[in-house]
């Protein structure tokens, strides 16, 4: 059994109901409890309610809710605003942790109840992020390095909104999501405001090894991608990797002038 108690498990949802449950069921067949569970719907779609509110009954989670879908931004910001705990683990509802994860999350844990400068730990990423400083337990140090301008955009995905354990005072230091936006830009305004702020952060490095992310034909993502983002064509690859490359180091400059 892992307890933890100083931890708030902050799941994001929108109409995916039955992922969601596959989450919560995951938490209580491997005995792992938080302070205290939230889940932020964003105005789900009425034939999902039902079993949401079912759930809620069922799993004694604190539901906060929008009579308007307004959006990841949102949902986010409400969500972490009913946080009450020292510590969050931030998870979207499509993810199912793996059997090493609450051992990964206790050892994360530990690290911020040492260090009250790391701001946030990730337990999932689409790639390795390409500065690493090895720490211990399969965890690393993320180091940003702006100078170096030869190594391509990668280097800025420090912050994800995928899973991650982050002090609860994360948007009074970095800032509130930005709301009334498509979600990919706004993961994007964030990931700029967390570098130009700056962070200690640690990354696990086999993080394939600790979470999947789970989409079927009844619950399929939520988030679409344009022809320009998926596009794998040699000639759009690399212009797709100039223009970021090129937008990227000036759109940090100007993060930095506003902060």
């Amino acid at each position: 059994m892992y307890i933890f108690e100083e931890v708030s498990l902050l799941i994001t949802h929108y109409n995916r109901s039955k992922s969601l449950e596959r989450l919560l069921q995951y938490f209580v067949r491997e005995e792992i409890k938080f302070g205290e569970i939230i889940v932020s719907d964003d105005a789900s779609k009425s034939e999902y309610q039902p079993h949401l509110k079912q759930l809620q009954k069922e799993y004694s989670f604190k539901l906060v809710t929008t009579p308007k879908n307004k959006g990841l931004g949102n949902n986010i910001n409400k969500g972490q605003g009913q946080v009450s705990k020292p510590y969050t683990l931030y998870i979207q509802e499509d993810f199912l942790p793996k059997p090493l994860f609450a051992q990964k999350l206790q050892v994360a844990l530990n690290f911020m109840e040492a260090d009250h400068q790391i701001d946030f730990v990730r337990f999932y990423a689409y790639f390795k992020y390409p500065h690493l400083k090895p720490i211990s337990d399969g965890f690393s140090e993320m180091i940003f390095k702006h100078s170096h301008i030869w190594e391509g955009y990668r280097k800025f995905y420090l912050y994800s909104d995928h899973p991650h354990l982050r002090r609860s005072n994360f948007l009074e230091k970095f800032g509130r999501y930005d709301e009334g936006i498509k979600s990919d830009r706004t993961e994007y305004n964030q990931m700029m405001k967390v570098l130009a702020v700056g962070t200690k952060s640690y990354f696990y490095d086999d993080f394939k090894s600790l979470l999947d992310q789970l989409n079927s034909e009844e619950e399929p993502s939520t988030v679409k991608r344009n022809f320009w983002r998926n596009n794998a064509s040699f000639f759009i690859s690399f212009t797709r990797h100039l223009y970021r490359y090129l937008r990227f180091n000036t759109e940090l400059l100007i993060f930095k002038f506003r902060k």
